[in-house]
C-alpha cells in the first residue's frame, strides 16, 4: 500500500542489531563434559548505527560473541570489532559507509578510509585469533578479552573469510578475490600462512569473471577456486544496479591448481549454473579430486542483474569430482542429502583428507530460507543421517566440532551450537554428543538475551 514503510528483513527479528558489549555468567542445565574446555568464537552482523542506503546482511558491522567453558561453568562476552570504519562512525555518531563500500551512498566524509567490516569468520592460527570478511586483511583481536590489536597488515590485501589450516602442518591457505586497483574486478590471490604466522606467499591471477567466492576448497595437494555466477560489477553498482547479481548464463568453473604450483597452471573445470557459499571438505583418491559442497540451484538473497528478486533456493550436499587423469574438463556430480542445510562442518583433524562424519544447520520445512531449525549429523559411509529438531519457530547457528581428545577417533567428541528461543527472544549455548545429535543437547547454557544471527565460529580449546 501507498505510504506503507518497508521493513529491511535483515534488520528486525533476530536480525535486528544488538549494540550492548556485555558480560554474563550463564545459568547451566545438564553438565557440560569435564573434557570441553575452552572457548566457542562466534561472529556476525552487527550495525553500529542506522545504515546508510540499501542494508545487506553481509555488510553490517562484526560483533564477536564468546562463550568461555570451563569446569561445568559458561561465561559469554560480546564485543564490537573495532574496525577502522567502526572508529570512524563511532566518532561521528552515525554510518557513513554504504553497504559493500557502494560509493553511491558513502558519506564524502567516508571517502579514503578503509570501510573493513571484519564480520565473517573468527578463526585462531598460529596463536592470533583474527576476524575475516571478503574485503579486507584479517583483524587481529586479543583472546578472552576480545580487544582490538588491528588489521594483520603483513597480509598486504583481500583475504578470504574461509581459510584452510593443515592439521598435519599447521599451514594455513587462503586466497582473495575482486583484488587489484578497481573495485569488484575478477582479480584474485592465492596465499600462504606458515605454521608460524608468516606470510610466505601471495600471487595473483585473473578469475573466468569476476564473482563474488566466499569460500574454496583445499587438498592434500591441490586447492579448488570456484567461479559461480553471482557476478560483482562495478558498472552496475554505479548506475544503481546490484554490485552483485545472479547471472546464471555465465554458468560456472572452478579452478584447480597444485598448493605449491604457479597461478599460471590453474586448470579449469565446468560446471552448470549453481552456487555454493561453503564446501565441508574435499580430498584425493586415486588421481581424483573430491569435494563435497553445499550446493544451490541460484544464489540466495541476491538479485538478478537488472534489481529483480532472486528465485527462492536452499542449498543441499552434493559430491564434486574432479578426475585430474582425463582431458574433459567436466565435472562429475552426485547428490549425497536430500535434505535443505547451510553451513557444513566436519572434524577438522581430517581437514583436506578423506572423511566419513559431517554435521550441518538443516531446514527440515523445505521453507527455502536462511533459517535453520534443525541440526543434522550425516555419517558419509553407511548413509545414515541422524537429525534434532528445534520447535516453537527456534533457529540453530552453525554447528561445531570438538574432538574429545587430540587423538580421539573421527567423530568422537562434542558439537557445539547457538540456538534462538523464539518465544523468550534470547538464546542458549547448546553442547551434543557429536555422534548422537538426534539424542538432544546433554546441556544447556542459558543466555538472558538474545545472538542475532551471524555467520561462523571456531572453538578454540584451553
Amino acid at each position: 500500500m501507498d505510504g506503507d514503510v518497508r521493513i529491511n528483513p535483515y534488520l528486525s527479528g533476530n536480525f535486528a542489531p544488538l549494540r550492548s558489549e556485555d558480560d554474563f555468567d550463564l545459568e547451566v542445565v545438564g553438565e557440560i563434559p569435564a573434557g570441553l574446555m575452552g572457548t566457542l568464537y562466534r561472529i556476525g552482523p552487527n550495525p553500529q548505527f542506522e545504515p546508510r542506503g540499501d542494508y545487506h546482511w553481509f555488510s553490517g558491522d562484526g560483533m564477536v560473541h564468546a562463550f568461555h567453558v570451563e569446569d561445568n561453568k559458561v561465561s559469554y562476552r560480546n564485543r564490537y570489532v573495532r574496525t577502522t570504519k567502526w572508529d570512524l562512525e563511532n566518532s561521528h555518531g552515525r554510518a557513513l559507509f554504504g553497504s559493500f563500500g557502494n560509493p553511491m551512498t558513502t558519506d564524502p566524509i567516508a571517502m579514503g578510509h578503509e570501510g573493513g567490516v571484519a564480520n565473517t569468520n573468527i578463526v585462531h592460527h598460529a596463536g592470533r585469533l583474527l576476524a575475516l570478511e571478503e574485503g579486507h586483511s584479517p583483524f587481529e583481536l586479543a583472546e578472552r578479552t576480545l580487544d582490538p590489536m588491528g588489521y594483520a597488515r603483513e597480509y598486504q590485501g583481500k583475504v578470504t573469510a574461509h581459510p584452510k589450516i593443515d592439521a598435519k602442518t599447521g599451514e594455513m591457505t587462503w586466497f582473495g578475490y575482486g583484488v587489484g586497483a578497481m573495485p569488484l574486478s575478477a582479480g584474485m590471490s592465492y596465499g600462504v600462512t606458515d605454521a608460524s604466522g608468516k606470510v610466505i606467499r601471495r600471487d595473483d591471477f585473473q578469475a573466468p569473471f569476476a564473482a563474488m567466492v566466499h569460500d574454496f576448497m583445499v587438498t592434500e595437494n591441490y586447492v579448488l577456486f570456484p567461479i559461480l555466477p553471482l557476478t560483482a560489477s562495478l558498472e552496475r553498482a554505479m548506475s544503481g544496479r546490484p554490485a552483485f547479481a545472479w547471472e546464471p548464463e555465465k554458468g560456472g568453473r572452478v579452478g584447480v591448481m597444485r598448493r605449491d604450483g604457479d597461478v599460471a597452471s590453474m586448470r579449469w573445470f565446468n560446471v552448470e549454473a549453481c552456487y555454493v557459499f561453503h564446501p565441508m571438505n574435499a580430498w584425493e583418491a586415486d588421481g581424483k579430486l573430491h569435494a563435497d559442497v553445499m550446493r544451490y540451484d541460484s544464489a540466495p538473497l541476491f538479485p538478478m542483474a537488472d534489481g529483480s528478486m532472486g528465485q527462492r533456493s536452499a542449498a543441499r550436499l552434493v559430491r564434486w569430482t574432479f578426475d585430474l587423469s582425463n582431458a574433459s574438463d567436466a565435472i562429475k556430480e552426485e547428490a549425497l542429502d536430500d535434505l535443505d542445510g547451510e553451513f557444513p562442518r566436519f572434524d577438522e583433524r581430517l581437514s583436506g583428507l578423506a572423511y566419513r562424519h559431517g554435521w550441518y544447520a538443516a531446514d527440515p520445512t523445505n521453507a527455502k530460507t536462511i533459517k535453520q531449525t534443525a541440526i543434522a549429523h550425516l555419517d558419509l559411509k553407511t548413509g545414515k543421517r541422524q537429525v534434532y529438531e528445534l520447535n516453537g519457530g527456534d533457529m540453530t547457528s552453525e554447528p561445531v566440532f570438538t574432538p574429545r581428545t587430540a587423538d580421539a577417533e573421527e567423530g568422537d567428541g562434542w558439537v557445539t551450537a547457538v540456538v534462538w528461543r523464539a518465544a523468550e527472544n534470547r538464546s542458549d549455548f547448546v553442547v551434543f554428543e557429536a555422534l548422537d545429535i538426534a539424542k538432544g543437547p546433554i546441556a544447556v547454557a542459558k543466555l538472558p538475551r538474545r545472538v542475532p544471527f551471524g555467520f561462523h565460529g571456531n572453538w578454540v580449546a584451553d
